[in-house]
């Protein structure tokens, strides 16, 4: 039986799809959540560190290892569990934080440079003051080149810490805290380019170069089908893997060629829905009796018109970013952390950890070097008066997001990851640094935070 169509009325709700709806509703709303991608993190990770702790460590390991690929003729390509995850699925991250990089600066905070000085001092200092760190404690070994490792800030664990406290922090800081996270990510994916790339092969990477212009070109001459961004973003990722910088930044230049503008413009649009609406109820009038939209092949085929047209008065920019986010948070980001998290805590000890330079870098660089490094640099902006904080927040608001600017856990798990990959022990070591500096500036930014007053004055 189908629900009553009566016009101008929502369709009536049966007591079935009532209760079924009241039994997805706290799904959809999890899903939905900011807190989400944390918590899915979190387990993960734990998971990762149950498993390296017990009897399945050998079997986790071998998954990791078991090699996955394709023959192609003679050919045969074929890459690790792991590197498939930190070379594969990453490069989808970074395509859709190169997305959201470029919707930051042609609409969002970053567009401005009032609005963004002040972000972008505070992430220069939470980039800069963490690294000088990290390498006066490491310099003349050869852990030193782990220097970019206490860099980065993880955005769904300091978002998710934000949301867990609720109405004690200005909205402003949610902007803040974002704009920074994502001016931090754009300092680690140049750290990465430049510094933890292997041995140039010149011919491929001049290749990837042309097949990213002709991707550019597509979006000049208004080409919108995501089959063409994504044959072409494949075969940029296969050149990049072999030309010896890292395949993942293959994700941001190809985000950078998604058109982010529609195809029609907005009067166009409005012109076009007012026509196929009146089609649409002049149809609805000519029916001799109700009849679910389904049924009737005409209407149907309007309805799908005005899906078309807002597509066409959409951006694809904005549209694979609502698309590819979710899965990303809840897919990419849980798997990355389950295939790198995986620490067997009996080979290190915390006081082994407070001697190593490496270790004290790491906690250092994570926990003081942002927590200083971000305030007082956006301390000096406003001084400066080239830029204020947003409204609502204040230096002491800045102090705990600072700190929180500390929890660096996937990125900089991923700079571990190519700095000390051929080096094992020193790679768990880094890790389980990481893990314990990001927990300690999480903590800490969340205490600092929770007894901050959400209407307290701007003072400097």
């Amino acid at each position: 039986m189908e629900p009553d169509m009566s016009k101008g009325n929502e369709p009536t709700r049966t007591a079935l799809e009532q209760a079924f709806d009241k039994a997805l509703s706290p799904f959809q709303t999890f899903i939905e959540d900011q807190k989400t991608s944390s918590i899915l993190l979190i387990v993960a990770t734990l998971m990762a560190l149950a498993i390296a702790n017990s009897d399945w460590f050998d079997n986790y390991r071998d998954l990791l290892g078991m090699h996955l690929g394709i023959l192609l003729g003679n050919e045969r390509f074929a890459m690790s569990l792991g590197h498939w995850i930190n070379d594969g699925l990453m490069a989808l991250f970074f395509f859709v934080l190169g997305i959201e990089i470029k919707r930051e600066l042609l609409a969002g905070e970053l567009r401005e440079l009032k609005q963004v000085a002040p972000i972008l001092a505070a992430a220069v200092g939470g980039m800069l003051l963490p690294a000088l760190i990290y390498y006066a404690i490491n310099t003349g070994s050869p852990t030193v080149v782990g220097w970019g490792i206490p860099m980065a800030t993880d955005t769904a664990f300091a978002i998710g810490l934000l949301v867990l406290l609720g109405e004690r922090v200005p909205k402003s800081a949610f902007a803040f805290l974002t704009a920074l996270a994502i001016i931090d990510d754009i300092g680690a994916i140049l750290v990465i380019a430049f510094f933890y790339s292997e041995e140039i092969n010149p011919t491929l990477l001049v290749l990837a170069a042309v097949m990213l212009a002709g991707l550019a070109l597509c979006n000049v001459l208004g080409i919108r089908r995501p089959s063409a961004y994504l044959i072409g973003g494949v075969a940029i990722w296969v050149a990049m893997l072999g030309s010896g910088v890292h395949a993942t930044l293959a994700g941001i230049l190809v985000a950078a060629t998604i058109p982010a503008r529609p195809r029609q413009d907005t009067s166009w649009f409005l012109e076009r829905a007012k026509t196929l609406l009146q089609r649409f109820e002049t149809i609805e009038d000519r029916k001799q009796q109700a009849t679910p939209i389904l049924e009737e092949e005409e209407q149907h085929a309007v309805a799908e018109d005005v899906i078309d047209a807002a597509g066409e008065a959409t951006t694809p920019l904005r549209r694979w970013e609502q698309a590819l986010r979710d899965p990303v948070a809840l897919l990419v980001m849980p798997i990355f952390a389950f295939a790198n998290a995986g620490i067997g805590l009996d080979e290190i000890s915390v006081s082994e950890m407070l001697t190593e330079p490496l270790a004290i870098g790491i906690l250092l660089g994570m926990v003081v070097g942002k927590g200083i490094g971000i305030p007082l640099f956006a301390w000096v902006a406003i001084r400066c008066k080239i830029g204020q904080l947003p409204a609502g927040l204040s230096l002491r608001h800045v102090v705990g997001l600072g700190l929180l600017g500390g929890i660096g856990f996937t990125m900089a798990i991923f700079i571990s990851s190519l700095g000390f990959g051929q080096q094992p022990e020193t790679l768990v070591m880094a890790k389980a640094s990481i893990l314990l500096g990001s927990t300690l500036a999480g903590v800490l930014g969340y205490l600092w935070l929770l007894q901050c007053n959400k209407g307290s004055s701007t003072d400097y």
